[in-house]
């Protein structure tokens, strides 16, 4: 089976080796030899494993069960400690989701039935039985579904040498007890690690000897061995580099030379056909005079070499031995070469200049008995970080700069955004790739113009039909149980809070109150505005007149994305238009916080547009809890409202399922923008409006079509996106948008339009000179931002337009939430004798051709009695 995994298993531990002596199996220093491990993390065993981590990050490749873990921050620390993976509960991957593949569902049992739980991040199968009646059928299917990666964990006291054939024909990676492994020969009752290795590795030669490439802590290759089942047992037994001599048998490495190594790690390549040992080498590893058989070593790795020669040959006084024991002097140096570099020009002196700080960096690390390869560890033990930390530069070197102190934020957050919003070190700009429309095709414009591809809905329903079920079934017990489980808030009661409100639930700052007043007055004024005068009526013959009004839908509920997050826009933007169109129940539901309670904003805005009550809760079970309605909770005929990948397709599949005859607002995608500028637009402000989407997360997408922009306008623009990027506290969030986000250059407003329409953005803004006259143009967009004076933000929150609208495309099919979303369009016929007269003939005959006997004879029996009657 071919694997990413260094390893084709995992080595299973009760407790991270060295915090207490394993008594049985595999040793300590033998695991260290393999690196994949799995724990399983208990609430009581947490900080020994984030202890284990913080020393040993890079040593191992540790694997987690966290299934007995409730609090999701806690997980995010583990990913943020270095987990490789963690598995999870079905129910808390939607929490999650933001990590990819570093999180992965976890279930039990040996029933084929559970590889549906599936994602695209893999599965693990704890607890399979290969002697249950229905493993054959699990093998069967595993084989058809290929799924990837496929962990799978035996029950205990399991044959371990049947179990990973069984896990071989499952294509699975299985997870081994290190009680039940050992590198000794022939023990009873244990399994070899040489025996699993030589099952799985491929050798084409005869004597079935397999490649081993042989490489230094800095991955720099020594050289070409030989290996054997034998030799790689007593390399794991001793952890030193033992091989197999094609022809005197086993070979110690510098048993004879005394140029010996210490075995620090083994893997198989992806093939399973050459083995690597990464080791510790005294002296050199080939026989000639040269580091290895591939040449001398180079760069940093001989740079370190020459200087831990140096400080063991230095004469006393010299240069050389002070920069090894004068720390003011090393100092100075490290600092006078920090300046140079970042006063250099070329490339020729940024690369000299750095080259001379490496020099007096690493001659810091030497002299204090750091190696290259532990800031090489530690390099690596940061990319695994998921905690974003803000990157300014410390007090007295901002000040040198003229850099002026930003404000104070929190030292680190454990939000789940992405592995990747860490602090940003990335060096290159920030910048969106080109296309000059005339010298593409529209294939290639197309596909550079599609959105990111967003998760399976297969792998979402996955996640959240059982919750909905739950919740049809269970009402509120199951909503609450989920708002105690997602949310924290444990201490609540009840999973919803009616009105009338209590005033202590909506202190709040004056200018917070003004600002929220101002903004419910626009959106009012602006939907009080679509409001239909009168009834529309039509005489369409004589004696037959239509007509349509309209009514309000009767309860509706309005999704608000919150918990720990402050949305009152969102609130307003549901709740003031479905006052306006006079709706009897608004109910609102938004995730409380850890305490129980709702923001002020939003049950300050509840309390201003009559909402009946706010659900405490969020996610499918919130919309589930609207949709069917429980004991406490009012059903709705309607849901309305944005919210995750995980919210949508909760709301879809209400709207799909008859029996809770709910319908919804519209599908809904991440956000995005498309500007149209040119040469009268302000650089900064494009610049600024395409930043004001990218930052909502690494799925938005933001597109500037450039009409007839010289170079010059196109750099300054492309200068303002990463100036003002790097300003941001999301700027790894832009980052990401922007890698996937496009500038096209155009020659007319017309050819600009016609890319606009075809894309169908949710918002587009106009930065163009006579911008009110290309509104005539726009056919496909959720909203329209006009001119240089009109931000998209001001339409987020104050101007009076809504700011739910349709992503992804779907503005060529829908509106955005407004007036009409909380009404419903009734027709009336009315009829008079002389009508019938005038329309029965064309009514009987359609009838007639279409089969359907009553309906023309609804007609006929009316046309008969006026015939008699006269």
């Amino acid at each position: 089976m071919e694997t990413t995994l260094p390893l084709p298993f995992l080595v299973g531990v009760s407790v991270p080796p060295g915090l207490n002596d394993i008594k049985e199996g595999l040793s300590r220093e033998e695991v260290s030899c393999l690196g994949c491990v799995f724990f399983e993390v208990k609430p009581q065993t947490l900080e020994k494993i984030l202890r284990f981590l913080k020393r040993h990050n890079v040593e191992f490749e540790p694997y987690f069960d966290v299934t007995a873990l409730e609090s999701i921050d806690d997980i995010i620390t583990l990913l943020d400690a270095g987990a490789r993976k963690v598995f999870v509960k079905t129910e808390q991957l939607a929490d999650l989701s933001a990590y990819g593949s570093r999180v992965a569902p976890i279930v039990t049992g040996s029933s084929a039935a559970l590889l549906s739980s599936a994602t695209e991040s893999g599965l693990l199968l704890s607890g399979f039985d290969q002697t249950a009646s229905e493993a054959a059928q699990f093998l069967e299917e595993a084989r058809d579904k290929k799924i990837t990666p496929f962990f799978i964990k035996p029950v205990p006291g399991a044959d371990l040498e049947q179990f990973i054939q069984v896990a071989a024909k499952a294509n699975a990676i299985p997870i081994l007890p290190s009680t039940g492994l050992t590198t000794k020969k022939d023990e009873a009752g244990k399994l070899a690690i040489s025996t699993i290795l030589s099952s799985v590795w491929k050798s084409d030669r005869a004597d079935g000897l397999l490649p081993t490439v042989v490489v230094d802590e800095h991955d720099t290759a020594l050289g070409l061995v030989y290996s054997s089942a034998e030799s790689v047992n007593e390399a794991l037994r001793t952890q030193t580099g033992v091989y197999q001599s094609r022809k005197r048998g086993l070979w110690y490495k510098g048993a004879t030379s005394g140029d010996t190594q210490e075995l620090v790690r083994i893997s198989l390549d992806c093939d399973n056909d050459a083995l690597k040992f990464v080791v510790k080498q005294k002296g050199r590893f080939c026989h000639l005079d040269q580091s290895g058989c591939f040449g001398q070593l180079k760069g940093l790795p001989k740079l370190e070499h020459t200087l831990i020669s140096r400080k063991q040959s230095a004469p006393e006084g010299s240069y050389t031995a002070r920069l090894f024991s004068d720390e003011k002097l090393v100092r100075a140096k490290i600092m006078e070469e920090a300046e140079e570099l970042c006063t250099a020009q070329t490339p020729q002196e940024i690369a000299f200049e750095a080259a001379d700080l490496f020099y007096f960096a690493l001659t810091r690390a030497v002299a204090a008995g750091v190696t290259l390869a532990d800031i090489e560890r530690s390099l690596d033990a940061k990319s695994w970080k998921v905690k974003r930390r803000t990157g300014d530069a410390k007090g007295k070197w901002a000040e040198k700069e003229g850099i002026k102190p930003a404000a104070s934020a929190p030292a680190a957050t454990s939000a789940p955004v992405t592995k990747e919003a860490a602090q940003d070190t990335t060096p290159e700009k920030i910048t969106m790739r080109r296309f000059d429309a005339s010298k593409v095709s529209t294939e290639e414009l197309d596909a550079a113009l599609k959105r990111p591809a967003q998760k399976s809905s297969d792998a979402i329903y996955k996640i959240i039909v059982p919750i909905i079920e739950d919740v049809r079934k269970n009402g509120d017990k199951a909503v609450l149980s989920y708002t105690h489980k997602f949310e924290k808030a444990t201490s609540l009661t009840s999973p919803v809070l009616k009105a009338p409100f209590p005033k202590e639930l909506m202190q709040l700052p004056e200018e917070t109150i003004a600002a929220i007043d101002v903004s419910f007055e626009n959106i009012r004024k602006f939907h009080a505005a679509q409001k239909e005068e009168k009834p529309l009526q039509v005489e369409t013959m004589p004696g037959v007149v239509c007509s349509r009004f309209s009514r309000p839908i009767e309860a509706v509920g309005c999704y608000i994305p919150g918990g720990t997050a402050v949305l009152p826009s969102t609130a307003l933007m549901l709740g003031v238009p479905a006052m306006v169109a006079g709706c009897n129940k608004i109910v609102f539901a938004s995730p409380p916080r850890a305490d129980g309670t709702i923001t002020p904003e939003i049950v300050y805005v509840a309390h201003k547009v009559g909402a009946e009550s706010i659900v405490l809760a969020g996610g499918a079970q919130a919309v589930a809890a609207m949709a069917y309605g429980t004991e406490s909770i009012t059903k709705v005929d309607k849901i309305l409202g944005p919210g995750n990948q995980f919210v949508t397709a909760a709301k879809m599949f209400v709207s799909n399922d008859t029996n809770a005859a709910v319908g919804i607002d519209m599908p809904a995608g991440p956000s995005e923008v498309l500007v149209i500028a040119d040469k009268d637009a302000n650089p900064a402000f494009v610049a600024s409006d395409l930043l004001s989407q990218a930052e909502h997360g690494v799925d938005s997408q933001v597109i500037l079509i450039a009409i007839d922009l010289d170079e010059e306008h196109l750099q300054a623009i492309e200068d303002e996106v990463h100036r003002q990027a790097m300003e941001l506290p999301r700027v790894q969030i832009v980052r990401g948008s922007i890698a996937h986000s496009i500038t096209v250059q155009v020659k007319t407003v017309e050819e600009a339009m016609e890319l606009s329409n075809k894309y169908a953005p949710e918002h587009l803004i106009l930065q163009i000179k006579e911008a009110e006259k290309a509104v005539d143009l726009v056919m496909n967009a959720g909203s329209v931002f006009i001119g240089a004076w009109t931000p998209e933000s001001v339409g987020d929150y104050s101007a009076g337009v809504n700011h739910s609208l349709p992503t992804y495309g779907f503005a060529k099919q829908y509106s955005g939430v407004n007036l009409a979303s909380f009404v419903k369009h009734i027709t009336s016929s009315n009829l008079t004798a002389e009508g019938l007269k005038n329309v029965g003939q064309a009514v009987m005959q359609l009838a007639k051709v279409e089969e359907l006997e009553a309906h023309r004879r609804a007609v006929s029996i009316r046309l008969e009695h006026m015939s008699k009657s006269n």
